[in-house]
């Protein structure tokens, strides 16, 4: 091998990774062709906001899919991987309006049509990123065929999706109440609220009756919705209540009266049993005043300021508004009491603003309809989520989900094609920009000025990416596609959304298995947020550490459906396993020179020289483990995949299988048995590199690259198969063995003895089957137990004297230690050991022997004591047996 074929001596991922990913990429390795008699196998990516950069859930997210994407790429599948980003309506537009902020204007100065210009310019100079992040990262994504959800085709499908469901009547206009954010000004869906606790204030506030009796105590936290209280509700059986229903009471302030009517809903435990109503800012007084017929005074402007119908608190921030009405209230004689209260509060998602629910006119999606049949797909089986208990919060989110408001106060989005005849007030709702109005003819139209919301183009992601409403090829071959991953985060915003769409308009799933992962949280178990300054940047992660480390660490560990918590330390551990990777192929390539110039030739067949028990069971671990890790990428519990990889590669093929033939590869007179070794350790290390390729695509490449084999890339390479290696028994064997050497070893550490130092083994087990594999093994035995004579016997009738001994499952191992090791020595050390244990011993028994200890000290604290004296006498046992091995007399 000459020098620049050489493998260099420390892996640098900085070397490697951009080099090969390039290659990949100008290869069009990544993109498949459409190939109708191919089985197919695809996966469309959960578009990331084109404005964002890369975070460490994304970066699981598309380490998951790569690693299906590749496996079965692997195993023959026509592979379609499809990325694309999304327009992010909200956060998209609060970058751009910060940016105009900083240059003294605004988009209302602009005008619309300047606006998104602007908005456009932004995502052409900065939507690439997070696409060359994923690139980084590894993600063998069809670059050629990637989408934006306002691109023209996601557009068209958009117009199409919307017009039909209009049609059909399940997408109508009315006023309902919806959750108002007053910083991005717009309104946010029910799923887009993060409910977190915050400590507040329970006002109770005393409503005077309207003929002049002491009236009703209500209980609020929001005082400053009072200004649209329109009713008092209690409960119909409160006996408190009872003289008072029909009647009315005076609203403070307002000096309106309104009536006392009764609710079920009403809970008489809560507060006073007592409860303002005000339709236009709650939502559950806004369905029980549809219940009663009650009006809907909405007293709040869209920034979240009092607006006319506040009387004199009009203009007043609502918080200032809150403190001015509580103080005049006092004034008043009116403010009972004020009680610490803590309670859910709703905030945007995107900018943690608290939410105001506020009565407006807006677009909405009639959603029974729709989620009946997306329910049954999951209940007959048709969609199955992974893990199966996904399943159970999905449908049951259906069988309760109210009506999807779908209209966005923004600019940047798809506007809704909906136009108004100024002339006629027609409302016309067509698929191509209207030039007249079909009912009178008039020009006047005017479109609506509202966009929709992003997870409406979203939700035909998985079939508009593939050209619908056109048939495409591409639509034919790869919808349905394979199986959907995304965090368990996002089932409501996206996950269901897309199943009703797709049986809607494709008359069939969207994908047939919904593979669900945790959140990534900190070591401490907490969420990764800017406020909280625990953030890690991938990026980062990848520039230090490299691409294979990052995503090898994100899958170990990491079981489907559930958290995981990010530890730099479990980085390093992983990148000490790519380094023991490296450095066994290193190896094994080094040995393989006299070997390497016939191997592209070599066709499969017998073996040069008989296999050792050794070579036999490396071939058994290795089908074991190809098995195994199928079963497991087949299951999508890719964390499992991992492990086992990890502990086959360093436990097995590096730190047994490649020391057993160390000795072999270096028998020059013994060239077949070189040769086999050496085939051997090649086409395990082969194989395991295509094994563990989807997981590690670079290092696996760059190792690939060097092995004497032919390919292109290692990812076009086949997926292992099974041939036939797999043997229990063989097995079971080896296990002996490597029992042997590691009691061996141990009794070596526990005495002491020197490690270049060589010891007699004897060796004696009952069973004659037992002989003949002891008899098959003793040149390893002696090769990693640094062993000088073993003498192996059926039988033995006194044990050898001064000797160490251990007892394993069919055989027992003696080592004698005269000569080892300064016995006279060895013996006072262990005494010493011996009495000071006995001390602590005594210590434990008398403090445990007091009731004064263990009647006063907390239970953790007893609890560890009798562990420890539980350890203590652990250890006796063991220090008196090492005493006896070193003396012939019994302690």
């Amino acid at each position: 091998m000459s020098e620049d074929q050489q493998m260099a001596k420390i892996y640098d991922p900085g070397q490697v990774e951009e080099k090969w990913y390039q290659y990949w990429e100008q290869n069009g390795f990544f993109t498949p062709k459409v190939e109708p008699e191919q089985k197919p196998f695809s996966i469309v990516m959960p578009p990331p906001n084109v404005t964002g950069s890369l975070h460490l859930g994304h970066a699981m997210d598309n380490t998951l899919q790569d690693i299906l994407a590749r496996y079965k790429r692997m195993q023959g599948y026509n592979t379609l991987w499809l990325p694309g980003t999304d327009h992010a309506g909200i956060a998209t537009q609060a970058k751009v309006e910060e940016q105009l902020a900083k240059e003294g204007t605004n988009r209302h100065e602009l005008g619309r049509e300047k606006f998104l210009e602007r908005v456009w310019a932004w995502k052409e100079q900065y939507g690439g990123t997070i696409t060359r992040q994923l690139r980084k990262l590894g993600a063998s994504c069809d670059w050629s065929r990637e989408r934006f959800t306002m691109d023209e085709g996601c557009s068209k499908a958009v117009r199409e999706v919307f017009v039909n469901l209009y049609n059909k009547g399940l997408i109508y206009r009315g006023n309902y109440i919806v959750n108002w954010c007053s910083k991005c000004h717009t309104t946010i869906s029910d799923i887009e609220v993060e409910h977190n606790e915050r400590e507040g204030n329970l006002w109770h506030i005393r409503y005077p009756a309207a003929d002049g009796g002491e009236g009703v105590v209500v209980a609020t936290t929001r005082p400053e919705t009072m200004l649209g209280d329109v009713a008092v509700a209690v409960h119909p059986e409160d006996e408190r209540y009872r003289h008072l229903a029909g009647k009315n009471v005076i609203l403070p302030l307002v000096k309106r009266e309104i009536p006392v009517i009764t609710d079920e809903y009403v809970e008489k435990e809560f507060g006073t049993g007592a409860v303002k109503i005000t339709p236009a800012h709650d939502p559950n007084d806004f369905e029980m005043g549809l219940r009663h017929n009650l009006e809907q005074i909405n007293i709040m402007n869209s920034d979240a300021t009092i607006n006319e119908n506040g009387g004199k608190y009009q203009g007043l921030d609502r918080y200032e508004a809150r403190r001015r009405i509580v103080k005049d209230l006092e004034e008043l004689g009116l403010l009972v009491k004020i009680e610490p209260h803590t309670h859910a509060v709703g905030e945007c998602y995107r900018c943690s603003t608290v939410v105001e629910p506020r009565v407006s006119r807006q677009w909405f999606v009639k959603m029974q309809p729709l989620a009946e049949p997306a329910i049954k797909v999951v209940q007959d089986g048709d969609l199955q989520f992974v893990p199966d208990r996904f399943a159970r919060i999905y449908t049951g989110w259906l069988e309760n989900i109210r009506d999807w408001c779908i209209s966005r106060q923004l600019w940047w989005g798809h506007r809704i094609p909906v136009w108004y005849c100024q002339d006629c007030g027609a409302e016309v709702c067509v698929k191509e920009d209207p030039t007249a109005c079909p009912k009178c003819g008039s020009h006047h139209l005017q479109q609506d000025p509202d966009v929709l919301d992003t997870w409406f183009s979203s939700a035909l992601w998985p079939f508009s990416t593939m050209g619908w409403p056109e048939n495409t090829a591409e639509l034919k071959q790869f919808y349905p596609t394979s199986v959907l991953v995304t965090g368990r985060d996002i089932i409501f915003f996206w996950v269901a959304r897309m199943i009703f769409m797709g049986l809607e308009f494709r008359e069939d799933v969207p994908f047939h298995k919904v593979m669900i992962h945790g959140l990534i949280l900190d070591p401490q178990g907490r969420k990764m947020s800017k406020s909280l300054g625990n953030g890690v940047d991938p990026i980062e992660v990848i520039n230090q550490y490299g691409a294979d480390t990052l995503r090898f660490m994100l899958i170990t560990g990491n079981t489907p459906g559930n958290d995981l918590r990010f530890h730099f330390e479990k980085l390093e551990s992983t990148r000490n396993f790519l380094n023991k990777i490296w450095n066994a192929s290193r190896f094994v390539l080094m040995n393989l020179e006299d070997y390497q110039s016939e191997a592209k030739e070599q066709p499969a067949g017998p073996y040069v020289a008989e296999l050792t028990l050794a070579d036999k069971w490396i071939l058994s671990r290795y089908e074991d483990t190809v098995q195994n890790v199928t079963a497991a990428l087949e299951r999508f519990d890719l964390g499992e995949a991992g492990r086992l990889l990890y502990e086959f590669i360093w436990n097995e093929y590096c730190d047994w299988y490649i020391e057993l033939t160390k000795k072999r590869l270096y028998m020059k007179e013994n060239q077949s048995e070189r040769q086999t070794a050496q085939r051997i350790l090649f086409e395990v290390l082969e194989g395991t590199m295509r094994l563990i390729h989807p997981f590690m695509p670079f290092l696996t490449e760059e190792i690939w690259q060097h092995l004497p084999i032919k390919g292109k890339t290692i990812m076009l390479s086949s997926w292992p198969q099974v041939e036939g290696y797999r043997n229990e028994q063989v097995e079971k064997d080896m296990n002996v063995l490597m029992d042997i050497i590691r009691a061996v070893r141990n009794i070596r550490a526990e005495m002491g003895v020197a490690p270049g130092r060589r010891a007699d083994i004897l060796l004696v087990a009952p069973e004659k089957d037992m002989l003949s594999v002891l008899q098959s093994g003793l040149a390893d035995i002696r090769q990693l137990a640094v062993a000088e004579n073993i003498t192996i016997l059926q039988q033995m009738e006194n044990k050898p004297p001064q000797s160490a001994s251990t007892v394993l499952t069919g055989v027992t191992v003696y080592i004698p230690l005269k000569g080892l090791l300064d016995l006279d020595k060895e013996v006072a050390k262990v005494r010493k050991e011996i009495e000071n244990m006995i001390k602590e011993q005594k210590r434990l028994e008398d403090k445990l022997g007091n009731p004064g200890f263990t009647s006063k000290a907390p239970e953790v604290v007893v609890q560890k004591e009798k562990e420890k004296l539980d350890d203590i006498m652990a250890r006796m046992r063991s220090l008196k047996l090492r005493l006896s091995d070193l003396s012939e007399e019994l302690e």
